[in-house]
């Protein structure tokens, strides 16, 4: 039978043995934990910027063009807001803000005419922009979205950057509303000068209409859909934290029913029309009742925006300037 004693020596490198071990585990432990820290929650940033400009008296702020082609809608109601170069000065970075959330075709109606983004991003330049960024946060797939809308393609072509949603470019946000607070937003929007809203006129079956305050959900991460359970009071938190530049409703052709995604072209009506101007509230109020016979006391949202000072739900109130092309 082996003898299981065990000496004085072997006994004392025994217990160096185990205290070696303790103290190159101690090491270890100490050398990482000068590089490595616990992930620690980033604090919401405070990003809040207005790129509203200054109402003028001697202009309207809300104009209506009629015509056949999409550009020259955009050139006449740039044209009768006073022009271009009082939106953008020279070396802004401008970010158009397109509806690109579905995978349709421009006649299907659920995105913005790409005609009208193309020639948005062409009279940026004209301005001496310095940049000019076309983004949004599709709901369906945004490779497919960007590319069969028609606006990628459109606005590449004018030299727009065109930036599709990218998980690792989300920041968390303090956006201060009273439904939205911490909210993680695409950077994109948080880098512009100015900030052009495009949205398109569409059916919608939460808030009867989708338009400009409504197209702001396209720069938010996260679960969208929490939002739909106090969906008029978060239109206006987004409007009140983005403060456009400018708006352009896009009513070329305009998705009567089964909005926001549409499909079916019988749903779609052609109105060749341009609304743009400087009153996001009066320029949503006028197309409701425009194309959908909305009075704009249904419609919560643009009530609890013009208490907010957003804008003024009396659209008629509003100096305004139609025009139709020959």
């Amino acid at each position: 039978m082996p003898d299981s004693k065990v000496t004085r020596r072997e006994a004392v490198l025994q217990i160096l043995r185990v205290a070696g071990a303790g103290a190159g585990t101690a090491a270890a432990a100490f050398w990482l934990a000068g590089r490595s820290t616990r992930p620690v929650p980033t604090a919401a940033a405070s990003v809040k910027r207005d790129h509203r400009v200054p109402i003028s008296a001697a202009l309207p702020q809300m104009v209506v063009v009629e015509g056949i082609d999409p550009r020259a809608l955009v050139r006449q109601a740039l044209g009768d807001l006073g022009g271009i170069s009082r939106f953008i000065a020279r070396d802004d970075i401008v970010v158009l803000k397109p509806n690109i959330a579905w995978d349709r075709t421009p006649e299907q109606a659920a995105n913005t005419n790409p005609d009208v983004i193309a020639e948005v991003v062409r009279q940026c330049w004209q301005a001496g922009a310095r940049r000019v960024i076309v983004s949004d946060v599709s709901c369906n797939e945004a490779e497919r979205c960007f590319r069969r809308s028609g606006i990628q393609a459109a606005a590449r072509a004018e030299g727009a950057e065109v930036i599709l949603p990218d998980p690792a470019r989300f920041r968390e946000v303090d956006l201060g509303g009273v439904v939205l607070q911490s909210w993680p937003v695409f950077e994109p929007f948080l880098q512009a000068d100015k900030l052009i809203n495009i949205p398109i006129a569409k059916h919608h079956s939460l808030t009867g209409v989708t338009l400009g305050f409504k197209n702001w959900y396209g720069i938010l991460g996260g679960q969208r859909n929490r939002l739909h359970q106090q969906i008029h009071q978060s239109l206006v938190d987004l409007a009140a934290f983005m403060l456009p530049t400018l708006t352009l409703i896009d009513c070329y052709r305009i998705l009567l029913r089964n909005g926001p995604t549409g499909g079916n072209p019988e749903d779609v009506a052609l109105k060749k029309t341009l609304v743009a101007g400087t009153d996001p509230v009066a320029l949503d109020a006028y197309v409701a009742r425009a194309f959908w016979n909305l009075d704009s006391a249904s419609l919560l949202w643009l009530k609890l925006a013009e208490e907010r000072g957003l804008g003024h739900t009396d659209f008629e109130s509003v100096p305004t300037k139609f025009t139709r092309l020959g």
